[in-house]
């Protein structure tokens, strides 16, 4: 037998980036995470806002609407003004200009034993994911990818693992 090797020629990682369709778009599953409350919660808490028209900035009014809408329904979970401000800043993007949310793909190699891949050494996890990423090897064995959320916004929504099956 040979010693494992690490090479990144056997495998593609693509996706990850996909939001669910009930959200339009919007990243919730990073926001929720970020805010530190279930997805549903934050579903929830939207339903109070109305949003401006495509690619307008809503009026101050409206802003001020919005944000007491959220915060009524985040603030029994500690979601305070501040933290709803960094969270939402963070994660604001425009759509309608081909824009997304923040994310960085993740580094990731393969380790190779006798000329198949046994398993991956993760670089860096990158962050953003909203979705797993779909990895492809060569040989046509799956691989399952795990992506974890949390409340850092430079790691949030990072692939913390890949397991071949």
């Amino acid at each position: 037998t040979s010693s494992p090797t690490v090479g990144s020629a056997l495998f593609s990682l693509a996706g990850g980036f996909q939001t669910n369709p009930v959200d339009q778009g919007r990243p919730v599953v990073l926001i929720a995470a970020a805010l530190g409350v279930p997805e549903a919660v934050f579903r929830a808490a939207f339903t109070g806002v109305t949003p401006a028209a495509g690619g307008h900035e809503p009026d101050s009014a409206q802003v001020q609407l919005n944000k007491a809408a959220l915060l009524k329904a985040l603030a029994p979970y500690g979601v305070t003004n501040a933290r709803l401000d960094e969270v939402s800043n963070f994660y604001r993007y425009s759509g309608v200009n081909g824009q997304t949310w923040p994310h960085r793909a993740a580094q990731v190699t393969a380790v190779v034993t006798n000329g198949i891949v046994t398993g991956f050494t993760i670089v860096n996890g990158g962050s953003g994911y909203t979705s797993l990423p779909v990895l492809t090897l060569a040989d046509g064995r799956t691989v399952t990818a795990t992506v974890s959320y949390g409340t850092t916004l430079t790691t949030n929504g990072s692939l913390t693992a890949l397991t071949v099956k």
